[in-house]
C-alpha cells in the first residue's frame, strides 16, 4: 500500500533536487510517459488543460532542463520549498492520488527573497519496477498571475 510516509518522503526528494539546483534528476521523479502541467486555480476549476507549462513525457522534461542549462537565458536565482503533508485521496499497492499544498520563496542571485507562488499538487502516483513515480503532476497555482520569470520545474 502506498502510504503516507512514502508520499511525503517522494515529496521531500522532488523538492530537494530542484532546491539544490539538481535539476537533471528531476524528471526522473516521473513515470516515461507522464504529465506535468502548471496552471492556475480558474483554468483548473473551469476545466481548461492548456497551462503555463505542459509536458507529456519524461523526454519533454528532460528537453526543458537542457534548454534551461544550454539554451534559455534568465536571472540567477533558486527555490526553496515548503511543502504540506500530502491528502491522500485514493491508494492501494500500485498507484495513489493525492493533493499536497505548497509554497516556493523565489532567493535571487543578489539575496532578495520573496514568496514566489502558493499553490497544491495533483498527483496520480504508480508504483512500478519497485519505485515510487510520478504518472501526472499538476501544480495548480493559486494567483492567476504569473511571473515572467517562471524558468524552474514547480
Amino acid at each position: 500500500m502506498i502510504d503516507l510516509m512514502s508520499l511525503c518522503a517522494f515529496n521531500a526528494r522532488y523538492a530537494q533536487a530542484i532546491d539544490s539546483g539538481a535539476l537533471e534528476l528531476w524528471p526522473g521523479f516521473f513515470c516515461e510517459q507522464c504529465k506535468y502541467r502548471i496552471t492556475n486555480v480558474e483554468n483548473e476549476r473551469d476545466g481548461l488543460p492548456a497551462g503555463i507549462v505542459y509536458a507529456d513525457s519524461r523526454a519533454m522534461l528532460e528537453d526543458r532542463i537542457a534548454a534551461l542549462r544550454e539554451a534559455n537565458i534568465y536571472e540567477a536565482h533558486r527555490y526553496r520549498h515548503l511543502l504540506g503533508i500530502p491528502l491522500i485521496e485514493t491508494a492501494d499497492d500500485k498507484a495513489a492520488t493525492a493533493r499536497t499544498p505548497f509554497m516556493v520563496a523565489r532567493i535571487m542571485h543578489t539575496g532578495e527573497t520573496s514568496l514566489f507562488v502558493t499553490g497544491e499538487y495533483l498527483d496520480r502516483f504508480v508504483f512500478t519496477n519497485g519505485q515510487l513515480l510520478l504518472a501526472e503532476r499538476v501544480a495548480v497555482c493559486d494567483s492567476t498571475v504569473t511571473d515572467t520569470l517562471l524558468a524552474l520545474p514547480l
